[in-house]
């Protein structure tokens, strides 16, 4: 009796040894190089795989070897960053340069003519001028408005309008965005070629500076054509625009350029400089309309006040009056008498 059990024994445990070595393959199989579930193996369960830290990957079936990866490290600090960073980010700066100009509104109020009026007019922007100033201006309004509905649509727009009304809105407002990207393109590369030349710094540009830039009253403050504080926003939207631009482009047209990683970076600067541009622009306005008066008139009509230019670009006036006595001088001197 005992041998029989003993036989019995041998052969479970025998059964048990080749079982075991049967399954090693399969568990071989299912395990990476790292011990981490290996993602090409068919009999790994889907809960194993999300379950991999700090890189998850799947199974795929077409030769790409980036699309199978599902979360990387650098992945779950972008989508940090994009949900709860840029949230903030945007808000603070944003709501934050908003309420600075309306306490600025109620303190210092609107910036008045001292002299008021004069009744006479000096051209200062050509007709193409403010063509190329509102086609760079209304595609940033567009592109504005689209690249915030990114960020803050699910906050503010989707608990309103309901997720299909949102998801319908969001992708029509993404091809706008990616279309009009290119009417700015354009605006943006003809302000350059009309207005570089106007806005190479000058040493007016440091009194400019020193005496508040026409907002102490008390001090006059000399400039040209433009003065210290429009060449600061003009050189900061050419750095900023060419920034949105390449980084734009980079997400347009993914994986040409650089991979994954290359284009979180991207869309990082892309988000980052957008609201800080956002913010400057809509000081830029608030200047040019509520800010200052008889400034909105340079752009919707071309023409200014002549007190409004002896206040706010005196050395500008000066050339361009004595362009008008010269051109004056040449007419009469050009004239023939009648017969």
């Amino acid at each position: 009796m005992r041998t029989y059990l003993s036989h019995i024994r041998s052969i479970i445990f025998t059964l048990a040894i080749l079982t075991a070595m049967a399954a090693m393959p399969v568990l071989a199989q299912q395990l990476g190089p790292d011990g981490a579930p290996n993602p090409t193996a068919s009999v790994v369960p889907e809960h194993k795989l999300l379950q991999q830290s700090p890189r998850i990957e799947g199974r795929i079936d077409i030769p790409s070897e980036r699309a199978r990866v599902l979360m990387q490290p650098a992945g779950r600090q972008w989508d940090h960053f994009h949900e709860i960073t840029l949230h903030w980010l945007g808000a603070t700066v944003i709501v934050g340069m908003i309420a600075a100009l309306a306490a600025a509104y109620l303190i210092i109020g609107r910036l008045r003519i001292s002299n008021g009026r004069s009744g006479r007019k000096v051209l200062r922007f050509s007709s193409f001028e403010r063509f190329s100033h509102w086609l760079t201006a209304a595609s940033f309004v567009v592109l504005g408005l689209t690249g915030l509905n990114i960020t803050f649509g699910k906050i503010v727009l989707l608990p309103i309008i309901g997720p299909e009304a949102f998801s319908s809105m969001s992708e029509a407002a993404k091809y706008v965005h990616n279309y009009v990207s290119a009417a700015f393109v354009i605006g943006l590369a003809l302000i350059v070629a009309l207005w570089i030349k106007d806005n190479l710094p000058r040493n007016v540009d440091i009194d400019w500076v020193k005496q508040g830039g026409g907002f102490i009253r008390s001090k006059h403050a000399p400039s040209g054509r433009f003065n210290a504080g429009e060449k600061l926003v003009f050189w900061f939207a050419l750095g900023a625009g060419a920034a949105v631009i390449i980084s734009g482009c980079l997400l347009i047209f993914p994986f040409y350029v650089t991979d994954i990683a290359g284009m979180q970076i991207a869309q990082v600067v892309h988000a980052v400089i957008a609201v800080l541009f956002i913010a400057v622009i809509i000081a830029h306005i608030y200047i040019g309309t509520l800010g200052m008066e008889g400034a909105f008139e340079a752009m919707a009509t071309g023409e200014v006040d002549l007190n409004w230019a002896k206040e706010h670009h005196d050395l500008w006036l000066e050339e361009q009056l004595a362009k008008e006595r010269l051109a004056a001088r040449s007419g009469q001197s050009s004239a023939v008498p009648a017969e």
